[in-house]
């Protein structure tokens, strides 16, 4: 029988699972030293994991793939069939991987993030606020049936930093120019389901779409590659240079920031290093600044289920521009934290259900955004 819930006072519990002791070693001083989280116990294999659950129900396991006498894949199916609880997959980076995190996200996985290493104290810096910030968003996630406060770093960085309040003005002539309205979306956690359910739902001859979608790097090129070979839309990792055209679907890589360009009608994306801003890399406030600046009215803002408030001032910034803003809803949402601070800054011109996404992407194709508003 499962054990009482927590209480919202109560610290997140974490289980961790990996046949590796350093990582176990490493993952625990991690989630440790956060104040408002708390380890549970460690286990080597999903076998001991799974009779330290029936002791014990954790709030978040941090779960490996690839493990001795059970994979995590597997376990974590078995978690999603029997009873779902919020699961985080926590891997190296590996191209070989990815596709089968992949399948570990459409398993019910909410989250991913890439094994603590040693490296540079920035690096580590990061991957400690990466998987510190990712098992606090996994412990609110509301998980849906499936068949069988932050820490405190210096220096949390805003736009600012990638791309200035001025950095471009808008000619009224590109304005005139532009045919398509370039829809710019940013997700986190529960995002990969979220982008999934839109695109799958858009035809071949949608507008441009670009997004931010909090992921570490070499798993976004696979996440694109999945969408791509499931969707009407062309789906790709972006990279400088290029071109944003309707039925194209570019997806900021991970690690690294995603701007656009404009010069007279074309539209195109530039990849760029940086710090994080508000604790990502890439960040959906630098896209939605650079959409602001550089598209004014003719972009359209989308910001999806997600912890923290990423994109909360990027929308803002757009909708100042005279952009169409969109949060998703609570009821739809697997974490409200992104679009909630969107919301309460006065960023989002509508708040619709992620059902209504792809409807109101179509109805932005060769129409003014008066016209979408309308709707």
């Amino acid at each position: 029988m499962r054990a009482p819930s927590r209480s919202s006072s109560e610290k997140p519990r974490v289980l961790i699972v990996d046949d590796s002791a350093s990582v176990r070693q490493a993952l625990s001083d991690i989630i440790s030293s956060d104040p408002e989280l708390e380890v549970m116990g460690t286990a080597s294999d999903p076998y001991v994991a799974a009779e330290r659950i029936r002791r014990e129900v954790p709030d978040v396991i941090f779960l490996d793939i690839e493990m001795p006498r059970m994979d995590g894949l597997t376990f974590l199916r078995k978690i999603m069939a029997q009873r779902p609880l919020p699961v985080v997959i926590c891997s190296s980076l590996t191209e070989d991987g990815s596709s089968t995190l992949m399948e570990a996200m459409e398993a019910g996985a909410v989250d991913v993030v890439t094994k603590p290493r040693v490296g540079s104290v920035e690096f580590l810096q990061h991957s400690r606020m990466r998987i510190c910030d990712t098992a606090k968003a996994a412990a609110q996630a509301k998980l849906k049936p499936r068949a069988a406060q932050p820490l405190r770093v210096e220096g949390k960085f805003t736009a600012d930093a990638i791309i200035p309040r001025g950095w471009a003005r808008r000619r009224r002539a590109d304005l005139e120019s532009a045919n398509d309205m370039v829809v710019c979306i940013g997700a986190s956690t529960g995002g990969t389901e979220a982008l999934r359910d839109i695109l799958l739902a858009l035809p071949a001859e949608c507008p441009p779409v670009v997004i931010v979608q909090h992921m570490p790097e070499k798993f976004t090129a696979a996440f694109a590659r999945r969408l791509d070979g499931m969707c009407a839309v062309s789906v790709k990792e972006a990279q400088s240079g290029d071109a944003v055209v309707p039925g194209r679907v570019l997806i900021a890589p991970g690690n690294r920031h995603m701007l656009l360009q404009r010069a007279g009608s074309r539209v195109s994306v530039t990849i760029k290093d940086g710090p994080p801003v508000c604790r990502h890399r890439p960040s959906v406030d630098v896209l939605f600044r650079s959409a602001a600046q550089r598209l004014g009215p003719q972009a359209l803002g989308m910001l999806l289920t997600g912890m923290g408030d990423d994109g909360a001032q990027g929308l803002l910034e757009m909708r100042e521009a005279g952009a169409f803003t969109i949060a998703q809803d609570e009821e739809s949402s697997i974490v409200f934290g992104m679009p909630r601070a969107a919301i309460q800054r006065g960023a989002a011109v509508k708040v619709l259900p992620l059902s209504r996404m792809a409807q109101v992407i179509m109805q932005a194709r060769n129409h003014t955004v008066d016209m979408v508003k309308a709707s």
